[in-house]
C-alpha cells in the first residue's frame, strides 16, 4: 500500500513550518520495494539479535547496550545527511529492528515485564508520539519529513513499532501457540486485510501505512524464527547466522539497486532535482 499526500512536493518550497530549515525529503517512496526490504529487515533483527545474545557473550543488557550505541551513530549520520540515501536508512531501519527487539527482551526476560505489559505500553508511547507529532507539525504524512523534528519523530515512531510488533507478535504466538508458519500466515493475512481496507474501503493512507508497518515486524520475526530454529521446534534449522547472512545479502543487493536507480526516490525529490 502507498502511503500518499494531497499536495506531493509542495512542501519543499512552501509548506514547511515557520522557522524549520528546508530540507529534501528524508525517507523512501512506500513501494513493493520498500516492503519487501522491510519485512527482511525485521526478519534480520529477530534472528540478529538472537545471534548477538547467544555468540558475543556479553549478556543481553551488554548487547543491547552496544546495539544501541551503533544506532545512535548511524541516526547521527542520517541526521546529517541532506537528502535520502538508500544505505544510510536501511542501515538504520536493520539496526532499530535488531534494538526493537532487545528491549522487549530486557523488559521480558531481565526485568520480568508481561508481554501483556509491554505491548500496551509499546502501544501507549506510540499512541503518545504520533499524537505529539501531530499536534506539532500537523501531518504525519511520510512524504514531508523534510525537517530535523519530523525526522526526530519519525524514528522514534519507527522504533516504538518495532518494539511494539516484537512485544505484540511474542504476545500472540505464546498465547495461541500457532507454530511459526501459522503465525507468519495470520500477520500476512492482517496486512492483505489492511491493504483492502486501504485500497477498497478508502480507509486513511496513514493510518493504513503505520498499521500495516507494525505488523511487518511480527511477520518478519515468525519468518526468521521458523528458518533458524531447530527442525525438533517447528523449524527448518537454518541457524540465525545462515538466516542472518541470507537475508542481510539481499537486503544490500537491493539497496545498492535502489541507489543506482532511485526507483524509491519520491516523484516530487526527483522532479525537484531535474530542475
Amino acid at each position: 500500500m502507498t502511503e500518499t499526500s494531497e499536495t506531493p512536493g509542495a512542501y519543499v518550497r512552501s509548506g514547511a513550518a515557520p522557522g524549520h530549515r528546508l530540507r529534501w525529503n528524508k525517507v523512501p517512496e512506500v513501494t513493493a520495494y520498500f516492503w519487501i526490504i522491510k519485512v527482511l529487515c525485521t526478519t534480520v533483527g529477530e534472528t540478529a539479535a538472537d545471534f548477538l545474545n547467544s555468540n558475543l557473550g556479553m549478556g543481553l543488557t551488554g548487547v543491547s547496550l552496544l546495539m544501541s550505541a551503533l544506532l545512535i551513530a548511524v541516526l547521527v549520520v542520517q541526521f546529517r545527511t541532506k537528502a535520502y540515501r538508500p544505505g544510510v536508512y536501511w542501515f538504520a531501519v536493520a539496526l532499530i529492528s535488531v534494538v526493537g527487539t532487545l528491549i522487549s527482551d530486557n523488559l521480558t526476560d531481565n526485568l520480568g515485564v508481561s508481554l501483556t505489559t509491554c505491548t500496551t505500553v509499546f502501544a501507549v508511547a506510540l499512541a503518545v508520539v504520533f499524537a505529539i507529532w501531530y499536534r506539532r507539525e500537523g501531518t504525519l504524512s511520510i512524504h514531508s519529513i523534510d525537517t530535523v523534528s519530523r525526522e526526530a519523530y519519525y524514528w522514534l515512531a519507527v522504533l516504538f513499532t518495532f518494539a511494539l510488533g516484537t512485544s505484540a507478535g511474542d504476545l500472540v504466538a505464546e498465547k495461541m501457540a500457532l507454530g511459526y508458519w501459522v503465525s507468519a500466515i495470520l500477520f500476512g493475512l492482517a496486512i492483505a486485510a489492511v491493504a483492502v481496507a486501504h485500497f477498497a474501503l478508502g480507509l486513511n493512507a496513514v493510518l493504513s501505512f503505520w498499521i500495516a508497518y507494525i505488523l511487518t515486524r511480527p511477520l518478519g520475526a515468525s519468518m526468521g524464527d521458523y528458518l533458524s530454529q531447530p527442525t525438533g521446534d517447528g523449524g527448518l534449522g537454518l541457524g540465525t547466522t545462515v538466516t542472518s547472512v541470507l537475508f542481510l545479502a539481499v537486503i544490500l543487493a537491493l539497496v545498492v539497486y535502489l541507489s543506482m536507480t532511485r526507483k524509491d526516490v519520491t516523484a516530487s525529490e526527483r522532479e525537484l532535482s531535474l530542475q
